[in-house]
């Protein structure tokens, strides 16, 4: 584990509020040069801390009003593998995350849709049809608080 500093978790702080601040922009707010804040960001990815940038797009904005958690128990484990339910399930596209899971269920899902009927389409048409899938359960999302996580 790394060792961080007071300016190491300011700047982690910052890049998770907006992580498409400037270096300059984050040195000037954290009282630091921009080269100086360079070489920091620089030293948090190599120690593997930053895993790059992400743009985050706001699914309701783009018309997908709906985003519902699925919690899939493949039917047989020995029947289809992992792998495969993997690669079928990433290549639906209002599938925008799939984790798999220790529990209840062997894969969680986060799926968008345009409204619930859209949601009903995908599950039936793409979603249940694929290799392995026993059952299913959704959790549709009311609301959504996004945390930075735990930086210290």
């Amino acid at each position: 584990m790394t060792e961080l500093d007071e300016l190491d978790r300011a700047l982690l702080r910052a890049l998770a509020r907006d992580a498409m601040q400037s270096a300059g922009a984050l040195g000037r707010t954290l009282g630091l040069s921009q080269p100086a804040t360079w070489r920091r960001i620089r030293k948090l990815e190599s120690a593997g801390i930053l895993r790059g940038r992400r743009l985050r797009l706001n699914a309701e904005a783009l018309g997908f009003g709906v985003t519902v958690f699925l919690g899939v128990k493949l039917a047989t484990k020995g029947r289809v593998s992992l792998e495969d339910f993997e690669r079928a399930v990433s290549a639906i596209p209002e599938v925008q995350r799939v984790e798999h899971v220790l529990g209840m269920y062997d894969y969680r899902l986060r799926v968008v849709a345009r409204d619930l009927p859209d949601f009903e389409r995908v599950l039936r048409r793409r979603i249940m049809t694929l290799p392995g899938v026993g059952e299913v359960e959704a959790n549709v999302l009311l609301s959504e608080e996004r945390r930075a996580g735990p930086i210290g």
